[in-house]
Parts: structure tokens; sequence; C-alpha cells
């Protein structure tokens, strides 16, 4: 039951070291895609010792019945593993791109002279990002603006929000 526990706690320690080194293994696998990443690994050899230690010590299975048993709860666990980090890495969604910008809103960092440069804060994907921003007309500092066109991946051309 020793080996077992000891098998459970490395993998424990094999998953912690797997938040600073995930994806040191996953050149190794060639075309296995992820299943030697270290969450698949720490899940295999977490679920045999476990399982092998509860088999051997609840249940008074021998070390070959238990050993069987971890090896059945550790497959178990690492396609699991598995699995859930594909879904998670298969979301689909596009990164955002700068002519996402168009019709948004933001706020005037610099003020905007007429015919110049000045600067606005807009929001992208969530974050806030700030711009070179043109303007047609003076806009002043602190004034809501609406995107009108993306001119290049930092400058935009705007025109203040009339409420």
């Amino acid at each position: 039951m020793g080996w077992f526990l000891g098998l459970g706690i490395a993998g424990l320690v094999v998953l912690a070291l797997s938040l600073v080194f995930d994806g040191v293994l996953e050149g190794v696998g060639g075309g296995l895609d992820g299943l030697l990443s270290l969450p698949v690994i720490a899940g295999f050899v977490s679920a045999l010792g476990f399982t092998g230690a509860l088999a051997t010590g609840a249940a008074g299975a021998g070390a070959v019945l238990a050993t069987l048993a971890g090896i059945a709860a550790g497959t178990l666990a690492g396609w699991a593993t598995w699995s859930f980090s594909r879904a998670l890495l298969r979301d689909g969604a596009p990164a955002p791109r700068g002519e996402d910008l168009t019709g948004t809103s933001g706020a005037v960092v610099t003020a905007i002279p007429a015919g110049g440069y000045g600067e606005v804060l807009l929001h992208l994907a969530g974050q806030p990002v700030k711009y070179a921003a043109k303007a047609a007309a003076p806009v002043a500092r602190g004034a809501e603006v609406w995107v009108e066109s993306v001119l290049s991946p930092t400058s935009v051309t705007v025109r203040p929000v009339e409420r």
C-alpha cells in the first residue's frame, strides 16, 4: 500500500509541476497530440496510485489486482484529462482584429486637433488599448467618441458622440 500512496503523491507533485512546465513533453509525443502532456501523466499516475492504495487497503486486494485496477483508473483519468484539455483548446473563437473596433465607443485621452492626431482609449476584446485618433473636427480630452474606421493597426478615425 505504501508504494501506491507514493505513486498517488508523486502524481500530485507532477500535477503541481505541470503548472510551470506544461508543454515540455509535447514534442516528444510526435503524433500523440498531447497524450504525453504533464497533466495527463499526472492524472494517470495519481489515479493509479490512489486506486491501488484503496484496492489494497479497503478491499484487501493483492498487489497484482490492485495494480490492474490502478491501471484501469489511471487510463480513465488520463483520457478524461486529455479530452477536457482538448475541449478547452478547441474554443473556436477568432482572435480579435483591429477591424472589430469600427462602431465601438471610447474616450479621448489626448485632445484631437482638427485634421491632426490625438489619442483615444478603446476596448478590444475587453482590454483597454490606446490608439492614435484622427477626427474631422477638434475633439476635447475626455469626450466620448465613436470609431468610424480603422486607418492602420495603431490608428483610427473617430467622431464625437452627440447626445
